[in-house]
Protein backbone atom coordinates (compact mmCIF):
# COMPACT_ATOMS: atom_id res chain seq x y z
CA UNK A 1 0.00 0.00 0.00
CA UNK A 2 1.24 3.39 -1.18
CA UNK A 3 2.73 5.61 1.92
CA UNK A 4 0.63 8.87 0.71
CA UNK A 5 -3.65 9.12 -0.52
CA UNK A 6 -2.84 10.06 -3.70
CA UNK A 7 -0.06 10.31 -6.46
CA UNK A 8 -0.51 13.63 -7.45
CA UNK A 9 -2.80 15.80 -5.72
CA UNK A 10 -3.52 19.69 -7.74
CA UNK A 11 -4.34 22.63 -6.21
CA UNK A 12 -6.33 24.46 -8.96
CA UNK A 13 -9.26 22.98 -11.60
CA UNK A 14 -8.46 25.75 -14.55
CA UNK A 15 -7.44 24.66 -17.76
CA UNK A 16 -3.82 23.45 -16.82
CA UNK A 17 -5.01 22.05 -13.60
CA UNK A 18 -7.90 19.83 -15.11
CA UNK A 19 -5.20 18.54 -18.01
CA UNK A 20 -2.56 17.75 -15.95
CA UNK A 21 -4.62 16.03 -13.57
CA UNK A 22 -6.75 13.84 -16.56
CA UNK A 23 -3.57 12.85 -18.34
CA UNK A 24 -1.75 11.85 -15.28
CA UNK A 25 -4.93 9.67 -14.20
CA UNK A 26 -4.95 7.98 -17.75
CA UNK A 27 -1.35 7.12 -16.93
CA UNK A 28 -2.63 4.97 -13.94
CA UNK A 29 -2.34 7.29 -11.09
CA UNK A 30 -4.32 8.00 -8.30
CA UNK A 31 -5.07 12.13 -8.91
CA UNK A 32 -7.15 14.59 -6.55
CA UNK A 33 -7.87 18.09 -7.46
CA UNK A 34 -9.24 20.90 -5.01
CA UNK A 35 -10.99 24.09 -6.51
CA UNK A 36 -12.36 26.75 -4.35
CA UNK A 37 -14.25 28.34 -6.99
CA UNK A 38 -15.56 26.61 -9.84
CA UNK A 39 -14.01 24.25 -11.96
CA UNK A 40 -12.64 25.74 -15.40
CA UNK A 41 -10.90 28.69 -13.88
CA UNK A 42 -10.65 31.58 -15.09
CA UNK A 43 -10.84 31.24 -19.28
CA UNK A 44 -14.04 29.21 -18.88
CA UNK A 45 -15.38 31.01 -16.34
CA UNK A 46 -15.12 34.25 -15.99
CA UNK A 47 -12.34 35.12 -19.04
CA UNK A 48 -11.71 34.49 -22.51
CA UNK A 49 -15.14 31.87 -23.23
CA UNK A 50 -17.63 34.20 -21.56
CA UNK A 51 -15.81 37.15 -23.47
CA UNK A 52 -15.98 35.61 -26.36
CA UNK A 53 -19.76 35.34 -26.48
CA UNK A 54 -19.71 39.00 -25.41
CA UNK A 55 -17.80 39.56 -28.66
CA UNK A 56 -20.09 37.96 -30.42
CA UNK A 57 -22.67 39.91 -28.79
CA UNK A 58 -21.26 43.17 -29.66
CA UNK A 59 -20.61 42.28 -33.62
CA UNK A 60 -24.59 42.94 -33.96
CA UNK A 61 -24.45 46.40 -33.62
CA UNK A 62 -22.52 46.74 -36.25
CA UNK A 63 -24.14 43.84 -38.20
CA UNK A 64 -27.17 44.99 -38.07
CA UNK A 65 -26.28 48.42 -39.15
CA UNK A 66 -24.26 46.57 -42.37
CA UNK A 67 -27.39 44.48 -43.19
CA UNK A 68 -29.44 47.82 -44.96
CA UNK A 69 -26.89 47.72 -47.40
CA UNK A 70 -27.31 44.52 -48.63
CA UNK A 71 -31.13 45.04 -49.12
CA UNK A 72 -32.45 43.86 -45.34
CA UNK A 73 -35.15 46.08 -44.08
CA UNK A 74 -34.64 45.98 -40.16
CA UNK A 75 -36.96 47.29 -37.75
CA UNK A 76 -35.52 49.42 -34.98
CA UNK A 77 -33.18 46.72 -33.24
CA UNK A 78 -33.03 46.74 -29.95
CA UNK A 79 -30.42 45.31 -27.36
CA UNK A 80 -31.38 43.12 -23.87
CA UNK A 81 -28.27 43.05 -22.30
CA UNK A 82 -30.04 40.62 -19.66
CA UNK A 83 -30.75 38.42 -21.76
CA UNK A 84 -27.63 37.72 -23.49
CA UNK A 85 -25.53 38.05 -20.08
CA UNK A 86 -28.02 34.99 -18.44
CA UNK A 87 -27.23 33.33 -21.77
CA UNK A 88 -23.78 33.76 -21.25
CA UNK A 89 -23.59 33.18 -17.73
CA UNK A 90 -26.27 29.58 -18.41
CA UNK A 91 -23.56 28.45 -20.65
CA UNK A 92 -20.16 29.48 -18.49
CA UNK A 93 -22.27 26.50 -15.93
CA UNK A 94 -22.83 24.53 -19.10
CA UNK A 95 -19.32 23.79 -19.52
CA UNK A 96 -18.11 23.80 -15.49
CA UNK A 97 -20.74 20.42 -15.40
CA UNK A 98 -18.96 19.40 -18.75
CA UNK A 99 -15.33 19.92 -16.90
CA UNK A 100 -16.57 18.86 -13.69
CA UNK A 101 -17.80 15.58 -15.34
CA UNK A 102 -14.35 14.92 -17.49
CA UNK A 103 -12.87 14.79 -14.01
CA UNK A 104 -14.94 12.52 -12.55
CA UNK A 105 -15.25 10.33 -15.94
CA UNK A 106 -11.37 9.95 -15.63
CA UNK A 107 -11.63 8.94 -11.88
CA UNK A 108 -10.20 12.39 -10.34
CA UNK A 109 -11.51 13.06 -6.94
CA UNK A 110 -12.65 16.75 -6.75
CA UNK A 111 -12.81 18.65 -3.45
CA UNK A 112 -14.94 21.90 -3.65
CA UNK A 113 -13.07 24.37 -1.46
CA UNK A 114 -9.60 25.67 -0.54
CA UNK A 115 -6.04 23.62 -0.18
CA UNK A 116 -3.21 25.14 1.65
CA UNK A 117 0.10 23.09 1.72
CA UNK A 118 1.20 22.26 5.16
CA UNK A 119 4.05 19.62 4.78
CA UNK A 120 6.19 18.09 2.04
CA UNK A 121 3.45 15.89 1.32
CA UNK A 122 0.70 17.61 2.84
CA UNK A 123 -2.48 19.52 1.83
CA UNK A 124 -5.08 20.42 4.39
CA UNK A 125 -8.33 21.43 3.39
CA UNK A 126 -10.61 24.36 4.31
CA UNK A 127 -12.67 21.50 6.19
CA UNK A 128 -9.59 21.00 8.34
CA UNK A 129 -9.06 17.05 6.51
CA UNK A 130 -5.49 16.62 5.48
CA UNK A 131 -4.32 14.52 2.65
CA UNK A 132 -1.14 13.37 1.33
CA UNK A 133 0.56 13.10 -1.74
CA UNK A 134 3.66 12.01 -3.68
CA UNK A 135 3.72 14.88 -6.03
CA UNK A 136 2.08 18.27 -5.85
CA UNK A 137 0.55 20.13 -8.66
CA UNK A 138 0.11 24.35 -8.15
CA UNK A 139 -2.56 25.84 -10.56
CA UNK A 140 -3.94 28.48 -9.16
CA UNK A 141 -3.56 30.80 -11.87
CA UNK A 142 -3.71 34.43 -11.39
CA UNK A 143 -6.89 37.64 -10.58
CA UNK A 144 -6.47 41.11 -11.89
CA UNK A 145 -4.51 43.81 -10.58
CA UNK A 146 -6.24 46.49 -9.04
CA UNK A 147 -4.74 49.43 -8.33
CA UNK A 148 -4.03 51.02 -5.00
CA UNK A 149 -5.22 54.55 -5.44
CA UNK A 150 -8.28 56.19 -3.17
CA UNK A 151 -11.30 54.76 -4.16
CA UNK A 152 -9.86 51.61 -5.67
CA UNK A 153 -12.75 49.54 -3.90
CA UNK A 154 -15.48 51.12 -6.39
CA UNK A 155 -13.72 50.08 -9.27
CA UNK A 156 -15.17 46.70 -10.89
CA UNK A 157 -12.72 44.15 -12.78
CA UNK A 158 -12.97 41.98 -15.88
CA UNK A 159 -14.28 39.15 -13.23
CA UNK A 160 -17.72 41.56 -12.64
CA UNK A 161 -18.02 42.74 -15.78
CA UNK A 162 -19.86 39.28 -16.20
CA UNK A 163 -22.69 40.06 -13.93
CA UNK A 164 -23.73 43.69 -14.85
CA UNK A 165 -27.03 44.60 -13.84
CA UNK A 166 -27.39 47.28 -16.65
CA UNK A 167 -24.76 47.93 -19.71
CA UNK A 168 -23.33 51.41 -17.90
CA UNK A 169 -24.20 55.29 -20.07
CA UNK A 170 -20.37 56.24 -18.87
CA UNK A 171 -17.49 54.11 -18.73
CA UNK A 172 -13.69 54.40 -18.11
CA UNK A 173 -11.83 51.53 -18.66
CA UNK A 174 -8.22 51.72 -16.55
CA UNK A 175 -5.56 49.54 -18.98
CA UNK A 176 -4.16 49.32 -22.34
CA UNK A 177 -3.71 45.37 -22.78
CA UNK A 178 -6.00 43.13 -24.55
CA UNK A 179 -8.34 43.04 -21.78
CA UNK A 180 -8.87 46.82 -21.73
CA UNK A 181 -9.35 46.71 -25.56
CA UNK A 182 -11.60 43.74 -25.85
CA UNK A 183 -14.34 45.15 -23.42
CA UNK A 184 -13.80 48.76 -24.45
CA UNK A 185 -15.04 47.29 -27.88
CA UNK A 186 -18.03 45.82 -26.54
CA UNK A 187 -18.92 48.33 -23.92
CA UNK A 188 -19.01 50.68 -26.79
CA UNK A 189 -21.06 48.67 -29.12
CA UNK A 190 -23.56 47.88 -26.39
CA UNK A 191 -23.91 51.75 -26.26
CA UNK A 192 -21.78 52.72 -23.57
CA UNK A 193 -19.71 55.99 -23.73
CA UNK A 194 -16.65 54.24 -23.04
CA UNK A 195 -12.97 56.29 -22.24
CA UNK A 196 -9.77 54.45 -21.92
CA UNK A 197 -6.79 55.58 -20.36
CA UNK A 198 -3.43 54.20 -19.76
CA UNK A 199 -0.19 55.59 -17.71
CA UNK A 200 1.76 55.24 -20.75
CA UNK A 201 1.73 56.64 -24.44
CA UNK A 202 0.64 53.39 -26.12
CA UNK A 203 -2.06 50.56 -26.44
CA UNK A 204 -1.16 46.88 -26.68
CA UNK A 205 2.46 46.56 -25.84
CA UNK A 206 4.26 43.73 -27.51
CA UNK A 207 2.03 44.04 -30.57
CA UNK A 208 3.66 45.40 -34.13
CA UNK A 209 3.62 49.45 -33.96
CA UNK A 210 1.15 49.30 -36.89
CA UNK A 211 -1.24 47.08 -36.04
CA UNK A 212 -1.50 49.06 -32.60
CA UNK A 213 -1.92 52.54 -34.39
CA UNK A 214 -4.65 50.94 -36.79
CA UNK A 215 -6.55 49.88 -33.73
CA UNK A 216 -6.15 52.99 -32.01
CA UNK A 217 -7.31 55.16 -35.53
CA UNK A 218 -10.14 52.75 -36.45
CA UNK A 219 -11.14 52.98 -31.83
CA UNK A 220 -11.07 56.74 -32.15
CA UNK A 221 -13.41 56.80 -35.01
CA UNK A 222 -15.61 54.95 -33.90
CA UNK A 223 -16.30 56.70 -30.60
CA UNK A 224 -13.72 55.42 -27.90
CA UNK A 225 -11.59 58.29 -26.26
CA UNK A 226 -8.56 57.36 -25.45
CA UNK A 227 -6.40 59.05 -22.66
CA UNK A 228 -2.88 58.54 -22.30
CA UNK A 229 -0.05 59.26 -19.88
CA UNK A 230 -3.12 59.40 -16.94
CA UNK A 231 -2.14 57.72 -13.39
CA UNK A 232 -4.83 57.05 -11.49
CA UNK A 233 -5.27 59.28 -8.66
CA UNK A 234 -8.62 58.53 -7.09
CA UNK A 235 -12.61 57.68 -7.36
CA UNK A 236 -14.76 59.56 -5.64
CA UNK A 237 -18.76 58.42 -5.43
CA UNK A 238 -20.87 61.10 -5.88
CA UNK A 239 -24.22 61.76 -4.38
CA UNK A 240 -26.46 60.56 -7.77
CA UNK A 241 -24.16 57.25 -7.51
CA UNK A 242 -21.95 58.59 -10.69
CA UNK A 243 -18.08 58.15 -9.47
CA UNK A 244 -15.70 61.34 -10.62
CA UNK A 245 -12.17 59.80 -11.28
CA UNK A 246 -8.78 61.97 -11.10
CA UNK A 247 -5.90 61.28 -13.01
CA UNK A 248 -2.59 63.25 -13.66
CA UNK A 249 -1.95 65.15 -17.06
CA UNK A 250 -5.68 64.99 -17.24
CA UNK A 251 -8.51 66.83 -16.30
CA UNK A 252 -11.19 64.73 -14.01
CA UNK A 253 -14.17 62.91 -15.74
CA UNK A 254 -17.41 61.55 -14.51
CA UNK A 255 -18.05 57.78 -14.76
CA UNK A 256 -20.88 55.71 -14.02
CA UNK A 257 -18.58 52.55 -14.22
CA UNK A 258 -14.76 52.48 -13.57
CA UNK A 259 -13.27 48.82 -14.38
CA UNK A 260 -9.92 48.00 -14.31
CA UNK A 261 -7.79 45.60 -16.93
CA UNK A 262 -4.13 47.04 -15.51
CA UNK A 263 -2.54 43.47 -15.39
CA UNK A 264 -3.05 40.21 -13.53
CA UNK A 265 -0.87 38.43 -10.81
CA UNK A 266 -0.33 35.21 -9.70
CA UNK A 267 -2.40 33.68 -7.26
CA UNK A 268 0.34 32.46 -4.54
CA UNK A 269 -1.09 34.44 -1.28
CA UNK A 270 -2.30 31.78 1.69
CA UNK A 271 -1.14 28.76 -0.50
CA UNK A 272 1.84 27.66 2.10
CA UNK A 273 4.43 27.67 -0.19
CA UNK A 274 7.02 29.28 2.97
CA UNK A 275 6.03 26.00 4.64
CA UNK A 276 8.11 23.95 2.31
CA UNK A 277 9.86 26.63 0.30
CA UNK A 278 9.23 26.88 -3.17
CA UNK A 279 10.55 30.09 -4.51
CA UNK A 280 8.92 33.05 -6.36
CA UNK A 281 10.30 35.79 -8.26
CA UNK A 282 10.20 39.56 -7.53
CA UNK A 283 6.35 39.49 -9.28
CA UNK A 284 5.26 36.70 -6.82
CA UNK A 285 4.97 33.98 -9.97
CA UNK A 286 6.30 30.71 -8.95
CA UNK A 287 10.11 30.30 -10.05
CA UNK A 288 9.92 26.72 -12.27
CA UNK A 289 12.27 24.90 -14.92
CA UNK A 290 11.71 23.52 -18.58
CA UNK A 291 9.33 20.62 -16.86
CA UNK A 292 7.06 23.08 -14.76
CA UNK A 293 9.32 21.40 -11.49
CA UNK A 294 9.45 24.75 -8.56
CA UNK A 295 12.43 24.64 -5.88
CA UNK A 296 10.71 21.49 -4.50
CA UNK A 297 11.87 18.41 -5.97
CA UNK A 298 8.11 16.68 -5.95
CA UNK A 299 6.14 20.33 -6.01
CA UNK A 300 5.52 21.39 -9.42
CA UNK A 301 3.49 24.31 -11.09
CA UNK A 302 1.77 25.41 -14.34
CA UNK A 303 -0.21 28.22 -16.08
CA UNK A 304 -0.55 31.61 -15.04
CA UNK A 305 0.62 31.31 -11.61
CA UNK A 306 3.86 30.59 -13.09
CA UNK A 307 3.43 33.68 -15.38
CA UNK A 308 5.56 32.25 -18.23
CA UNK A 309 2.99 32.94 -20.88
CA UNK A 310 -0.62 33.84 -20.16
CA UNK A 311 -3.01 31.79 -22.33
CA UNK A 312 -4.68 29.19 -21.71
CA UNK A 313 -4.11 27.16 -25.04
CA UNK A 314 -0.14 27.12 -23.29
CA UNK A 315 -1.23 26.22 -19.66
CA UNK A 316 -3.20 23.03 -21.22
CA UNK A 317 0.28 22.17 -22.95
CA UNK A 318 2.29 23.31 -20.00
CA UNK A 319 -0.20 20.33 -17.75
CA UNK A 320 -0.16 17.65 -20.49
CA UNK A 321 3.60 17.68 -20.35
CA UNK A 322 4.21 18.00 -16.97
CA UNK A 323 1.90 14.48 -16.54
CA UNK A 324 4.06 12.60 -19.66
CA UNK A 325 6.92 13.62 -17.72
CA UNK A 326 6.25 13.07 -14.36
CA UNK A 327 3.74 9.98 -14.91
CA UNK A 328 3.76 8.92 -18.38
CA UNK A 329 7.46 8.67 -18.39
CA UNK A 330 7.47 10.69 -21.56
CA UNK A 331 10.00 13.71 -20.96
CA UNK A 332 8.12 16.60 -22.53
CA UNK A 333 8.79 20.16 -22.09
CA UNK A 334 6.83 23.23 -24.10
CA UNK A 335 8.33 25.48 -26.96
CA UNK A 336 7.38 28.83 -26.16
CA UNK A 337 8.41 30.04 -29.24
CA UNK A 338 6.41 31.52 -32.51
CA UNK A 339 3.32 31.04 -30.45
CA UNK A 340 0.38 32.67 -31.71
CA UNK A 341 -1.96 35.17 -30.05
CA UNK A 342 -5.62 37.45 -30.84
CA UNK A 343 -6.82 40.05 -29.37
CA UNK A 344 -10.53 40.55 -29.47
CA UNK A 345 -11.07 43.71 -29.95
CA UNK A 346 -13.57 45.70 -32.84
CA UNK A 347 -11.76 45.00 -35.35
CA UNK A 348 -9.65 42.08 -34.20
CA UNK A 349 -6.16 41.64 -34.26
CA UNK A 350 -4.15 38.14 -35.03
CA UNK A 351 -0.02 37.78 -34.53
CA UNK A 352 2.33 35.56 -34.79
CA UNK A 353 6.35 35.53 -34.45
CA UNK A 354 8.20 38.25 -34.22
CA UNK A 355 7.08 42.29 -34.32
CA UNK A 356 8.95 44.56 -37.06
CA UNK A 357 11.37 45.72 -34.12
CA UNK A 358 11.83 42.44 -32.67
CA UNK A 359 12.73 41.60 -36.00
CA UNK A 360 15.03 44.09 -36.39
CA UNK A 361 16.53 44.12 -32.94
CA UNK A 362 17.49 40.47 -33.63
CA UNK A 363 18.21 40.42 -37.42
CA UNK A 364 19.31 43.72 -38.42
CA UNK A 365 18.07 43.64 -42.36
CA UNK A 366 14.53 42.45 -42.65
CA UNK A 367 11.90 42.54 -45.61
CA UNK A 368 8.40 44.01 -44.99
CA UNK A 369 5.76 43.32 -46.97
CA UNK A 370 2.62 44.48 -46.33
CA UNK A 371 -0.96 44.40 -47.48
CA UNK A 372 -3.79 47.44 -47.13
CA UNK A 373 -6.97 46.98 -47.83
CA UNK A 374 -10.94 47.42 -47.32
CA UNK A 375 -12.75 44.24 -47.21
CA UNK A 376 -15.63 43.80 -49.57
CA UNK A 377 -17.95 43.75 -46.80
CA UNK A 378 -17.38 47.07 -45.98
CA UNK A 379 -17.16 48.38 -49.29
CA UNK A 380 -20.62 47.69 -49.83
CA UNK A 381 -21.59 48.39 -46.22
CA UNK A 382 -20.37 52.31 -46.41
CA UNK A 383 -18.28 51.24 -43.82
CA UNK A 384 -14.46 53.05 -44.37
CA UNK A 385 -12.42 50.51 -41.85
CA UNK A 386 -9.22 49.20 -43.78
CA UNK A 387 -7.44 46.32 -42.31
CA UNK A 388 -4.02 45.54 -42.40
CA UNK A 389 -1.90 42.90 -43.24
CA UNK A 390 2.01 42.53 -42.42
CA UNK A 391 4.79 39.89 -43.08
CA UNK A 392 8.35 39.78 -41.60
CA UNK A 393 11.17 38.31 -43.46
CA UNK A 394 14.57 37.37 -43.13
CA UNK A 395 16.88 39.51 -45.59
CA UNK A 396 18.14 36.76 -47.97
CA UNK A 397 16.20 34.00 -47.13
CA UNK A 398 12.77 35.21 -47.03
CA UNK A 399 12.10 33.24 -43.96
CA UNK A 400 8.54 34.29 -42.32
CA UNK A 401 9.77 35.86 -39.21
CA UNK A 402 6.38 37.56 -38.05
CA UNK A 403 3.08 37.72 -39.19
CA UNK A 404 0.51 40.52 -38.17
CA UNK A 405 -2.65 41.52 -39.14
CA UNK A 406 -5.73 43.64 -37.77
CA UNK A 407 -9.61 42.74 -39.52
CA UNK A 408 -12.38 40.85 -39.88
CA UNK A 409 -11.83 37.03 -38.61
CA UNK A 410 -8.15 37.95 -38.20
CA UNK A 411 -8.15 35.39 -35.14
CA UNK A 412 -8.98 32.87 -37.39
CA UNK A 413 -7.23 33.36 -39.48
CA UNK A 414 -3.54 33.84 -38.03
CA UNK A 415 -4.51 30.12 -36.58
CA UNK A 416 -3.77 28.38 -39.78
CA UNK A 417 -0.85 30.56 -41.17
CA UNK A 418 0.90 30.33 -37.64
CA UNK A 419 1.37 26.76 -39.06
CA UNK A 420 3.50 28.43 -41.81
CA UNK A 421 5.27 30.52 -39.81
CA UNK A 422 5.88 27.69 -36.94
CA UNK A 423 7.37 25.14 -39.91
CA UNK A 424 9.88 28.26 -41.19
CA UNK A 425 8.35 28.88 -44.47
CA UNK A 426 9.44 31.47 -46.62
CA UNK A 427 7.89 34.76 -48.25
CA UNK A 428 8.09 32.32 -51.77
CA UNK A 429 6.36 29.70 -50.35
CA UNK A 430 3.02 32.14 -49.37
CA UNK A 431 3.75 33.30 -53.21
CA UNK A 432 3.40 30.09 -54.68
CA UNK A 433 0.23 29.32 -53.04
CA UNK A 434 -2.92 29.85 -54.82
CA UNK A 435 -4.80 32.46 -53.54
CA UNK A 436 -8.68 32.19 -52.77
CA UNK A 437 -10.47 33.83 -54.23
CA UNK A 438 -12.57 36.24 -53.48
CA UNK A 439 -11.56 36.48 -49.16
CA UNK A 440 -9.57 38.53 -47.05
CA UNK A 441 -6.90 35.77 -46.60
CA UNK A 442 -6.05 35.60 -50.00
CA UNK A 443 -4.30 38.51 -49.10
CA UNK A 444 -1.96 36.16 -47.37
CA UNK A 445 0.01 35.10 -50.63
CA UNK A 446 -0.37 38.73 -52.67
CA UNK A 447 0.96 40.77 -50.18
CA UNK A 448 3.85 43.14 -52.03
Amino acid sequence: MSEFDYDLFTIGAGSGGVRASRIAASHGARVAVAEEFRVGGTCVIRGCVPKKMLVYGAHFAEDLEDAKHFGWDIPEAKFDWLKLRDNVLGDVDRLNGLYTQTLSNNKVEIFHERAVITGPHEITLSSGEKKTARVILIATGARPQVPSCPGHELGITSNEAFHLDAIPKRMLIAGAGYIANEFAGIFHEFGAKVTLINRSDQLLRGYDEQLRDRLLQISIAKGIDFRFNADFRGIEQNADGSLTVSMTNHDPIEVDCVMFATGRVPNVEGLGLENVGVAVDDKNAILVDQYSKTSVDHIYAVGDVTNRVQLTPVAIREGQAFADTVFGGKPATVDYGCIPSAVFSHPPIGAVGLTEAQARQQYGEVEIYTSDFRPMKNVVAHRNERSLYKMICEAGTGRVLGLHMIGPEAPEIIQAAAIAVKAGLTKADFDATVAVHPTMSEELVLMK
